[in-house]
């Protein structure tokens, strides 16, 4: 049975005559608008205890403390903002009228789209709230990247968001999925990315916060997650930016741990070749989600825990890990563009190469096929490093140097091999390199 979907008002004013939910919110950066959708609803004195906005640094700074990086708009800004805020509220809101009260901290930090709309709009937005009146204290915060080229649109999402996050606490509480789902209810598709979210509390003690995150890839909220060698999901702007990355793809359902030995000679040359410093070094493995969701849209919750196992075993090997739904290596490097990286190494079997560069496997608009992969993919730090196969019929290890191409796109790819944006992993040991 489907899920009826609430009006954004509907939501505010079940909230406002809940008489049991109370809190306070306080927003920084891009207007009190999750605010206004609970005052405009109707009965907001049952919800809002405070309400309350710091634009100026000196005064924010003042009631939230320093940011030492000088980021207002981060998730340490969020989480001291809701230290405080909630802190307030169990000091302040004691005695028998506010005995049976669910207290709730709402924050949120959030830029929108700029006069000349050079900057990169997006925001943390987070509740700390309580189950059980006196309980103890849950999070639920995640990041956003508000995608209307329009601040006033950004602003209207902003406030969906923020609604939708209330209501979910108090009424999508023990449906993990469902809190998920509604948190993006009543928004139009490609107005917002969700790219983490995290938990934390007694309420989610049961809660695998990796599925969490790879279900936002699973509903196309966000193309990727990440995760550090101990499971936590990372935010990939804070985790990528301005930093040399080198990615080893692998497949859906590969049941083997990768070929390290390759990999590890792949690191090398990308460190060699762009002269890399290890400290800004970021190695990553990822897992392609992509082939799944071509077979079956709806992944299922077996699915799902296949991608938090896989991940969770390739993290065990000392690995960052990031889980994608990029199809080919173009839209990977897409990705990783919009972080500024400095260097980006994709280090993939040359097999699908072979695939691109092959006209056979396309119809009629092969050259525009093959021209986009291209100009998407390699730019002036973009540089794929290519696994030789064993072709086991001809007997013979495959790399750029005998691998097919047909004839149309065999100048574009010798241009490609001369000028090192496609790089043999060499000195490799023949013994480990397989079948395809």
């Amino acid at each position: 049975m489907a899920r009826e979907i609430l009006e954004t008002k509907r939501k505010a004013l079940a909230i406002n005559l809940n008489g049991r939910i109370y809190g306070t919110f306080a927003e920084i950066g891009a207007g009190q608008e999750v605010a206004r959708n609970f005052f405009t609803a109707g009965a907001a004195s049952g919800t809002i205890a405070k309400s309350m906005s710091a634009y100026d640094m000196a005064f924010s700074d003042s009631i939230y403390g320093v940011e030492e990086t000088k980021r207002y708009v981060s998730q340490s800004r969020l989480e001291k903002m809701l230290d405080h805020e909630y802190r307030l509220l169990t000091e302040r809101l004691v005695g028998p009228e506010y005995a049976n009260r669910h207290l709730f901290a709402f924050a949120n930090t959030v830029t929108t789209l700029n006069f000349s709309k050079s900057n990169d709009p997006h925001g943390w937005i987070g509740i700390r709230f309580q189950v059980e009146p006196g309980g103890e204290a849950n999070d639920i915060i995640f990041h956003v990247r508000l995608l209307d080229s329009d601040a006033g649109l950004q602003q209207t999402v902003l406030g969906i968001l923020g609604v939708n996050l209330v209501y979910a606490s108090y009424y999508y509480i023990h449906d993990m999925q469902t809190m998920i789902e509604s948190l993006v209810d009543n928004l139009t598709s490609g107005s917002v990315e969700i790219d983490l979210v995290r938990v934390k509390g007694p309420a989610f003690k049961d809660v695998n916060e990796r599925l969490i995150n790879l279900y936002l890839v699973a509903k196309d909220f966000s193309s990727a997650a990440i995760f550090a060698p101990n499971g936590e999901a990372l935010q990939a702007k804070d985790f990528l930016y301005r930093k040399d990355v080198m990615i080893l793809r692998t497949k859906y359902r590969q049941k083997s741990n990768p070929n390290f030995d390759l990999f590890n000679l792949a690191v090398d040359e990308f460190k060699r070749n762009c002269n890399i410093n290890d400290s800004n070094l970021v190695v990553m493995i990822e897992v392609l989600m992509s082939n799944a969701l071509e077979d079956h849209p709806e992944l299922s919750n077996e699915d799902l825990r296949y991608f938090a196992e896989r991940a969770e075993s390739l993290c065990a090997t000392g690995n960052y890990i990031i889980v994608s739904d990029f199809s080919r290596n173009n839209l990977l490097a897409k990705f990783l563009a919009q972080f500024k990286p400095e260097n980006v190494g994709i280090s993939s079997n040359i097999s699908n190469l072979k695939n691109i560069f092959n006209s056979k496997l396309y119809g009629e608009n092969y050259t525009d096929e093959l021209l986009a992969y291209v100009s998407g993919m390699f730019s002036k730090n973009v540089k794929l490093y290519a696994y030789p196969y064993l072709n086991k019929k001809e007997n013979m290890i495959v790399t750029t140097q005998n691998m097919p191409v047909s004839e149309q796109a065999r100048p574009l790819f010798d241009f490609l091999v001369q000028n090192q944006y496609i790089i043999d992993i060499e000195n490799y040991d023949e013994r480990f390199v397989k079948t395809v």
